[in-house]
């Protein structure tokens, strides 16, 4: 197996923690029920993050690029478990109320304050 990539390794950490927490799952969206062997979950993680020595280079890249995806949109079942519509979120959903609220359909404002029109007509 050729030396992952940061990110592969955050995806397969994710999943071991998930395994970890009896949130991970297999077969096809998750009808294989909980993964109970330890061995199983290892390679459920090298799949999912495009590292499995097992896959063609095809198969790697697009199980990763599936794996992205999933991530972005905040479908992971960590995410769902911990209430997160979407991670590292910028100009899109934010998942923590401090950043516009759990839900927020607008994105929350950074850095820039603005002036109400009865506090800028009184200066």
């Amino acid at each position: 197996m050729a030396k992952s990539s940061p990110r592969q390794r955050k995806t397969a950490g994710r999943v071991m923690h998930e395994f970890k927490h009896g949130e991970l799952k297999s077969g096809k969206s998750g009808k294989g029920g909980k993964v109970k062997s330890r061995k199983q979950a290892i390679a459920i993680a090298l799949h999912v993050a495009g590292a499995s020595k097992y896959d063609s280079a095809k198969e790697r890249q697009q199980s990763y690029a599936r794996t992205k995806q999933k991530e972005a949109k905040g479908e992971t079942y960590q995410q769902e478990a911990e209430g997160k519509s979407h991670v590292g979120a910028r100009g899109k959903r934010e998942s923590s109320p401090a950043m516009g609220g759990k839900n927020a359909t607008e994105p929350a404002r950074r850095g820039k304050t603005t002036r109400s029109k009865a506090g800028a007509a009184g200066r």
